[in-house]
């Protein structure tokens, strides 16, 4: 567990009126946001077309809004193969993860909603739903990808997007994740004494809590953008990458 560890903020979130459930002994489904276009059926995935995670036969379309069930997904990060990708040349939220090297890590961090009994409680929470153990990084494609890529990477939904319209080899970037990587059995709640406990700003500072924003507000606020958040070559750090691999280890 060597690398560092950059911060990445996936899946929906209130922005899109839904979020992924997370239930009361926290397994959970990822729901991955909608594309900003309908691709073809030979390329896009739909919400009706997702399978839970525990019963590859049971859909999860109890858990998106009935006009966003036949929409595509932007399925990225996905955890069957293990890839994510970003616009990480012009987009400034992504810029960070163009520092990212072999066995270096992306955990993920997502909004997610609680139900309970079959209904969504309104009870909301940020939790890590897994990490990718990047093995392969493919930067700036600006064209469909040689044959050993394409294999590689054919499910990302970038190369989807790609596949479907040559102007969209817009100079994403692809990672790709080792055998390490996971998608956790159940998500690891990110509360405010583990955030307080080992993350810091940018600038090295302690995260500020005010009392006109709840924790919610608070995290979504400071892990919005990509960013390395621990370092091991950096002293300080060593001790809460293992606080915080320990914390995943016990909650997954």
């Amino acid at each position: 567990m060597g690398g560092r560890i950059f911060l990445v903020n996936v899946g929906t979130n209130a922005a899109h009126g839904f979020c992924s459930p997370i239930f009361e002994d926290r397994t959970f489904e990822f729901l991955p946001i909608p594309e900003d276009r309908r691709l073809p059926e030979t390329l896009g995935i739909t919400y009706r077309q997702l399978r839970s995670f525990y019963d590859p036969q049971q859909d999860i379309l109890k858990y998106v809004p009935e006009n966003r069930k036949d929409c595509t997904t932007h399925n990225d990060p996905e955890f069957d193969t293990f890839t994510y990708g970003d616009n990480c040349d012009f987009n400034s939220r992504a810029m960070s993860l163009r520092n990212v090297s072999r066995g270096d890590y992306l955990l993920f961090i997502s909004r997610m909603e609680l139900w309970k009994e079959g209904s969504a409680t309104g009870e909301y929470g940020f939790y890590f739903p897994g990490f990718i153990h990047v093995d392969e990084i493919i930067t700036s494609v600006r064209h469909s990808p040689e044959r050993q890529v394409r294999e590689r990477f054919s499910v990302n939904a970038h190369v989807r997007r790609g596949d479907s319209d040559s102007a969209l080899w817009d100079s994403f970037w692809l990672f790709g994740g080792s055998s390490w990587s996971q998608r956790f059995y159940r998500a690891v709640p990110v509360t405010k004494q583990l955030c307080q406990n080992v993350f810091r700003t940018a600038d090295g500072s302690e995260w500020k809590w005010k009392f006109d924003r709840t924790d919610l507000q608070t995290i979504g606020s400071y892990t919005r953008s990509c960013r390395c958040v621990l370092d091991p070559d950096i002293q300080s750090d060593q001790n809460k990458i293992s606080v915080l691999w320990n914390w995943i280890e016990n909650h997954s």
